[in-house]
This record gives C-alpha cells, structure tokens and sequence, in this order.
C-alpha cells in the first residue's frame, strides 16, 4: 500500500471504529448513541467500501482489519439490544420448549402458559397475543440458546458469533473458489449493518447466512445435493432462500436435476417442520405478518399512495416483481449476480425492509462489490429515526425524506447498472452473431 493510500485509508478505519467508542464515553440515552453510531458508521462504511475496491491491499492489512472487526464484534455480546425488542420472543420461544410445549401452539399471552411467566417474559415481548412465525431450525437454536443462556440474550448473541465467524469463513473459501480478491472480505466484515443489527440487537438472520453462503459455495462446487441440503436448512432459518429455487431450476439442464431442486428442499423443509405440525400452527402467524406488516418498502409505499389498499398494493408489487425477476434467472448471467439481483429486486418490490433484512444481501458483496448493495446496507441505517421517535414517543412513523435519502441514490445507481448488464450482453450477442 502506497503512502497515499496510507493516508486515504487508514483514518477512514480509525474513525469507523472510533465512532463505535460513542457507546463507552457518551451519556446520553442508548437509543441516541445507538442512532448517531449506526448512521456515521454507515457512512463511513460506504468510504472505507471504496478504499476497499480501488486500492490494492496486502494480506497483513487485510488480516490485521479482519482482526479489528472480530474486536468489534467481541465487544458488542454484552450490550444489551437497543434498536429491537425481538429478541425476547426468541428466548420465549426457547423457553417454551425447554419446559416440552410446541412453540407454535399458544400465545405467549396465553393463559396455559401463566406458569412460564414472569417479571421480565412475555411483558417485555412485542404482539404478545400473536403466535410465533419463526421456523423450526430458528426454533432449534432459540431452544440451546435458553439453555445456555436463560431469560439472557447472551445465548444468543454466542450462536450468533459462532454463525458470524463461520459466515466469514463461507466468504473466504467462495472468494478463493471465484478467485476474487481476498480483500473483498472486508466490504463484509467492516459493514456496520452486520455488527449493529447481529452483536448489538441480536437478530436471528445471522443464523442463515452462513447457510446462505455455503448453498452457494457447494453449488459453485458442483456438490448440488449439499448445496439444495443446505438451501433447506437457511429457509427454515428465514424463507428468503426459496429465491434460489428457480434460479437453480433454470440453471439445470436435465429434468433430473430440477426435480431435485424443487423435491429436495420441500422434503427436507417439510421433515423439519413435521414434529411440530401436530400439535401446532406454525404458519398461522406468519400469514398474518405477510398480509398486514408494512415498513420501509419505497416502491410499496408509492403505489399504495395511489390504490390506498394495502393487498391490493402487494398484489401489483409481486406481479412487477415476477416481470422483473422472470428475466433475470433466465438470462446467461454468471449465478452470483443472478441471486444479487433477485434479492436486489426482492427488497425494492417488497412491502417489509427491515434493516437486518439487507444482511443478505450485504453478504453478497464481497463477490459482487456493486455500488447499488453498498449503498443500500449503509443508507438503511437512516430508518434509525423511525426506531429513536418510537423509544422517545411511542409513536412508529415513517419518514418521508428518510425514504428519499435512502432510495434515491440506490435506485439511480441500481438502473446506471442494469443499463451497463443490457449493453454488455448486447455487445456480447453482436459479437457472436458476427462470428456466426
């Protein structure tokens, strides 16, 4: 790395882990910090991004600030959760099975289930007289985590250092397999959204990336049972992985081979949701969310600005998402932007963005550094304001300008590279026709 570099870099790094500090050494309430951090983290998680791709950087830099992160990380297990209250259902729900009672049958408002109440559990649990809608493997892990660490979230966060650091690992093998540089890991490993939403609020999508991750390597591998076993186990972590389905069913040639992707992941997933389909409802709640639960989505809430009916409105965003999704896993792209789109296109036509959604999408871009993900995962963080206004006021309000900032700049640069794809692959066809 050159001097100039040096000087480029090198602050960029002492600041993003400074602006972390706030929580140490500012009194002010944790939803501020919280709020202040997230945001000039982000930030300066979109600059060190471009120092990341523009400039060469030795292994020993590399190793030095995956070290830095895994700090940060380390640092934040103890914290207790500031932007969300989920978490307290996920140790609800491991609570109820560690006492043999299906998580999906009763209401943790539920009178059967005074006996497993106290000062701290349900009170402290959002839509306390709504059943769960998590899946079984998440199901699983919330269990070992109540048995490690009780009413704590701290069995939680451990499962999600664990996950966290095999995800990094996931990366590190996919980088050498699509022989990438290994710096790219760092676009990952640095991203605020990750630390803030895993090791601070503790959400459980970290259980699935690196399931997520794996899907991908062992595809790339040609290991596609591995790859479609693995698939399996990240949609019963969270259902976002059955976008990979029709992405892997077009990408295979034989009638075989896509049977498989579509019998082996309904098989498995159905194998883990049987123990508790006897005795409970695990999809009864998880519809509902489906069909009211609004936050976030930019293309959502312009239409529903016009049709004002909210399934009216998710009805017309999935079917322009199926138009703009149809093209994408037919063309000839490479596999790894075949998925970055989809999801991409996903969360633009999707009525929920959560923050600690775009997790899975900020795990793509170590192996395709687009500018449209980096600035998405970092401009999330301004929904901050939403969460701050609710802990202050009580009040949950989106704001319009914030949705402004955070998608405008995306979008533009998303369209800038659709347009570049379209004219690669026409100057692409154009050069085979002639050849022909």
């Amino acid at each position: 790395m050159h001097k100039k570099q040096k000087i480029l870099f090198i602050p960029s790094i002492i600041l993003f882990s400074f602006t972390f500090l706030l929580f140490a050494f500012i009194g002010l309430k944790p939803i501020f910090i919280y709020t202040i951090t997230f945001i000039s983290s982000s930030l300066l998680f979109i600059s060190i991004s471009r120092e990341i791709i523009k400039y060469e950087l030795p292994l020993k830099y590399v190793y030095i600030l995956l070290g830095l992160s895994f700090i940060l990380r380390f640092a934040f297990i103890p914290v207790n959760p500031i932007g969300s209250d989920d978490y307290y259902r996920y140790i609800w729900d491991g609570k109820v099975q560690a006492y043999g009672i299906n998580p999906y049958k009763y209401a943790p408002a539920d009178t059967a289930l005074n006996s497993l109440h106290t000062d701290k559990l349900p009170k402290l649990i959002n839509f306390p007289d709504m059943k769960t809608i998590y899946p079984p493997l998440s199901q699983i892990i919330f269990y070992f985590s109540y048995l490690i660490g009780g009413e704590s979230f701290i069995g939680i966060k451990i499962f999600l250092l664990l996950s966290d650091i095999i995800s990094l690992w996931g990366i590190f093998i996919v980088l050498k397999k699509l022989k990438l540089p290994y710096k790219n890991i760092l676009i990952y490993a640095l991203c605020s959204l990750p630390i803030f939403q895993f090791f601070i609020d503790a959400h459980l999508d970290g259980f699935g990336l690196p399931l997520f991750i794996f899907t991908i390597y062992f595809y790339l591998n040609k290991q596609k049972l591995l790859s479609l076993i693995f698939l399996s186990a990240s949609i019963c972590i969270k259902p976002l992985g059955l976008i990979l389905i029709p992405i892997f069913f077009f990408n295979e040639k034989e009638f075989k081979d896509k049977i498989k992707v579509v019998a082996v992941p309904a098989l498995l997933c159905l194998l883990m949701y049987l123990p508790y389909l006897f005795t409970g409802s695990p999809f009864q709640a998880l519809m509902n969310f489906t069909e009211n639960w609004t936050f976030n989505g930019i293309i959502f809430n312009i239409l529903d600005l016009f049709f004002k009916d909210n399934q009216r409105t998710r009805l017309i965003c999935g079917i322009i998402f199926i138009i703009m999704y149809l093209p994408v896993i037919l063309s000839r792209k490479d596999l790894i932007t075949k998925i970055y789109l989809s999801i991409f296109l996903l969360f633009i036509f999707s009525p929920v963005v959560h923050p600690w959604y775009l997790t899975w999408l900020a795990v793509l871009l170590p192996f395709i550094p687009r500018w449209s993900g980096i600035l998405y995962v970092g401009l999330i963080s301004l929904t901050s304001f939403t969460i701050l206004n609710y802990q202050l006021n009580g009040i949950w309000k989106e704001y319009t300008p914030v949705l402004i900032l955070e998608y405008i700049p995306v979008l533009l640069l998303f369209g800038f590279e659709l347009y570049g794809l379209w004219k690669k692959n026409f100057k692409n066809l154009k050069i085979q026709n002639l050849n022909n």
